[in-house]
Formats: structure tokens, C-alpha cells, sequence
């Protein structure tokens, strides 16, 4: 069920500022919002059956600072399904080249361990390919998956599987994903796999390598093992309603029939969406659909028990600030200041074995080598 929200925005001010990247700019917007449909959080166990885990579950909420956090938690009167993590931390994010990155270079950061300028896909700074931990994953005998609302050639997912100097380079971006992406992936863009100008059907390309592609949750929910190529209509959750909690469980579903384990990203996407428009009830929106998927990742990894849970962010949007709210009624008022992405610290929780090494302060580019090591995985 979406949740239903009563709005009210006003822009205080605005003042320009230069734009780069995706910088945006500089405004001072009030919205406020209350939350009339809520969800129960379940508490989850915390006992582990190993100290390293089989599998790994990446969720990144695109955009998703503290304030975006605790905006959800007050529109669900106080409840999110983060409330089960027990180590937290936080992620610094400068790209190499600006203290504000964009998802391209928080994405490659996250994904492969290197800084690299903004708009740069799966590249360093020098423009020379880097193998992502998904591919490193695969390469070892994992299962690889990749799950996301928005289209999935956009700059975080393609990161974990592309190699490109710009974001915008999607039809290359999708050549990638037909030849070397994961076992499962789910999301927007199949015009640039079927309406090519380059004549290709990557479409037909993925049948012939084993995929079922499909483009309807109905398809979709009907694939139970081996590979998965959904290319699904993109919309806010309140046209898609419960769609990353369905491909969420469909993902994990197929890769737990790996014996060596998988390793799975699963991005709520349009967080950033919220920021990007300074719309309080669109992040809240988008911000308590990422939780539920959350919840989702938990209810397996609290069976499985051999499974890590990380949840974080590739920045902050929008510079969100909450002024005001009322926990009990679900009602919460913020301030935007701008309406690109900004430079503070974004959050880290984890859940499950190997958790305690998401704790304290460290950079976007430490996730990498932690996955590696707790997976035990040969570079």
C-alpha cells in the first residue's frame, strides 16, 4: 500500500550559484509533510552462524543523508526497518576531482575502491578501467545480482559493471551489461537494448546467452532460478507501489541457489528524486519504499544467517534539513538548500557477519576491500 501524503511546500528564496555536475542550486525551500499509512517493523535476531558471511546484500538509497533517514523514521512514527542495524557509521564521499561527487563517482567509489572525476563510469581518474567487486565476485564463482527503480544503465548500477568516461554513454553502458553483466538485473532502459542505432537487439543477445528477459512484474515474479534480464516501465513508487520489495525477493530468490554465494546491489533510487525536486513527500515517499525493501533483505539474511547486510548512500541530496515534526502524528517539516547533491557525510549500517567492520568514519572507496576480504575473494 503507498503511502498517502499531504504536502505543502514554499520556497523561501533562491539564489544561483555556478552549476556542475549535478551541483544544482542554491535555494532555501520549505516543505512539509504527514504521513497517514503506516508499516510495523519487526525486531530481527542478531545471532550469526558464521563470523564471515556466504553472501552480501548492498542497498544504496540514492541521495540518503541523515536527515533523509530520520525524515522516514518520523513519517512511520519513529519505526523503520534500520532500526534492526547495530553498527553504524559513517561514508566520506568526494569524487577525485570535486568535494560534491555525483553518482557516477560515489557509484565507482563504492563499487571498485577507486576515486575517479565526476560523470566517469568503472574508470580511475586516469580513464583506465577498474574491475568492480561485483565482477570480482563473479569471477570467483558467485552469483551477481543487480536491482533498482530507476533505469538500470544509470550511473550507480552501471558502475558496478561498466567501464566508460561518461555517464551518458548508455548504449555503450548497455553493451556491458549484454555482454558481461550480472546473472540478475533489474530495472528501467530497454530502448537501449531493442532501439538501437547501432542495429543490435541486445534483447535477443541476452535470450541467446540464457537470460529470460521479460518487461512486466507479472513476467518477472514467474522466474524462480538462472538468469534474469527485466527491463521494467519506470515510475515514482506511487505508480510501481510495492515493486522493489517483489524484485528484491525475486533477486535474492534466484541467487541463494548458488553454492559459492552472491553478492547483490540493490538501489532505491529516486531518494535522490526527492532532493533533486526539494519535494519533502516525494523523498519520504521514496525514502520508506527503500525501508521496506531493507526489510525485505532482512527477512532473509535473519533465516540465512550467513548473510551481511550493508545499507548507504553514494551522497546526500538536496542538503536536507529538518526543522520541525511531530513523531506521533507522523508529521515532518524540512528545509532544502539546494537542488543538487551535497558534500556531507552519508550513513553506513550493517547486519550480519562481518557487520562490526562497517563501524566508525572512512571513505566511500573502503567498502571494496572489506567485501573482498569478508568474502574471501581473489582479486
Amino acid at each position: 500500500m503507498r503511502n498517502s501524503i499531504l504536502t505543502i511546500v514554499a520556497i523561501i528564496s533562491v539564489a544561483t550559484c555556478p552549476v556542475f555536475a549535478q551541483e544544482g542550486k542554491t535555494t532555501i525551500v520549505e516543505s512539509a509533510n504527514q504521513n497517514t499509512s503506516y508499516y510495523d517493523v519487526p525486531d530481527f535476531p542478531q545471532k550469526f552462524s558464521r563470523r564471515k558471511p556466504k553472501n552480501v546484500i548492498l542497498m544504496i538509497g540514492d541521495g540518503m543523508g541523515v536527515a533523509q533517514v530520520y525524515a522516514g523514521m518520523t513519517a512511520n512514527k519513529g519505526n523503520l526497518f534500520l532500526n534492526n542495524f547495530r553498527h553504524a557509521g559513517f561514508s566520506r564521499t568526494s569524487s577525485a576531482n570535486r568535494y560534491t561527487t555525483d553518482s557516477a563517482a560515489g557509484g565507482t567509489a563504492i563499487a571498485s575502491g577507486n576515486k575517479t572525476n565526476n560523470s566517469s563510469i568503472g574508470v580511475d581518474r586516469d580513464n583506465k578501467p577498474v574491475p568492480s567487486i561485483m565482477e570480482i565476485a563473479a569471477a570467483n564463482g558467485l552469483g551477481t545480482g543487480i536491482v533498482v527503480t530507476t533505469n538500470v544503465l544509470d550511473a550507480t548500477p552501471a558502475a558496478f559493471v561498466a567501464h566508460v568516461p561518461n555517464r551518458n554513454m548508455m548504449p555503450e553502458i548497455a553493451i556491458d551489461f549484454a555482454e558481461t553483466g550480472p546473472d540478475v538485473f533489474i530495472g528501467g532502459g530497454i530502448e537501449y537494448f531493442n532501439d538501437r542505432k547501432d542495429g543490435r537487439n541486445l534483447l535477443a543477445e541476452l535470450s541467446s546467452k540464457g537470460y529470460q528477459v521479460c518487461d512486466t512484474i507479472t513476467e518477472l515474479v514467474k522466474v524462480r532460478s538462472g538468469k534474469l534480464a527485466a527491463l521494467l516501465h519506470e515510475k515514482r513508487v506511487a505508480g510501481r507501489g510495492d515493486q522493489l520489495q517483489v524484485t528484491t525477493e525475486v533477486a535474492i530468490d534466484i541467487l541463494d541457489d548458488h553454492k559459492k554465494g552472491f553478492f547483490l546491489m540493490v538501489e532505491g533510487s529516486e531518494i535522490d528524486g526527492g532532493g533533486h525536486d526539494n519535494d519533502m513527500a516525494y523523498t519520504i515517499e521514496e525514502m520508506l519504499d527503500f525501508d521496506r525493501a531493507v526489510g525485505k533483505a532482512l527477512e532473509f539474511a535473519a533465516r540465512n544467517r550467513r548473510t551481511l547486510v550493508v545499507v548507504t548512500a553514494d551522497h546526500e541530496t538536496g542538503g536536507l534539513t529538518l526543522v520541525n515534526g511531530d513523531i506521533g502524528k507522523g508529521m515532518v517539516t524540512g528545509r532544502f538548500s539546494t537542488t543538487g547533491h551535497t558534500g556531507i557525510m552519508v550513513p553506513v549500517f550493517a547486519y550480519g557477519p562481518g557487520a562490526e567492520q562497517f563501524g566508525g568514519i572512512d571513505e566511500n572507496t573502503s567498502f571494496f576491500n572489506k567485501f573482498i576480504k569478508l568474502l574471501k575473494l581473489n582479486k
